[in-house]
């Protein structure tokens, strides 16, 4: 029989057959944008712990988005809040993750 020996262990094998609970991470935007691929190359190790959801501000529907936003992509909200812009911190984004996956039943 196959027993994990840590609660962190268990959520990530968890997170693996299950989207449901994973954390998303919201990017705000647009085509081109240099900065907003370099950032989804930085957030290529961390993918498997969130769901990656992906506004493009130059789309009419995402026009408050552009109000807001404008000359500030690449943004990125977690669970619907505004974490960072510009460039990923991927020591925020680790501690931000890890902060979400022990909230987690």
């Amino acid at each position: 029989m196959f027993f994990l020996k840590s609660r962190p262990a268990a959520l990530q094998l968890c997170r693996l057959f299950s989207a449901d609970s994973l954390p998303t991470l919201t990017l705000f935007t647009k085509d081109p944008c240099p900065l907003c691929d370099e950032a989804k190359d930085v957030l290529d190790p961390f993918r498997h712990r969130f769901v990656l959801q992906q506004v493009d501000i130059s789309l009419p529907e995402n026009r408050h988005w552009a109000d807001r936003y404008r000359w500030d992509i690449p943004v990125f909200h977690l669970n619907g809040q505004f974490v960072m812009k510009h460039r990923v911190d991927v020591v925020l984004l680790d501690k931000l993750l890890q902060d979400a996956e022990t909230q987690k039943p």
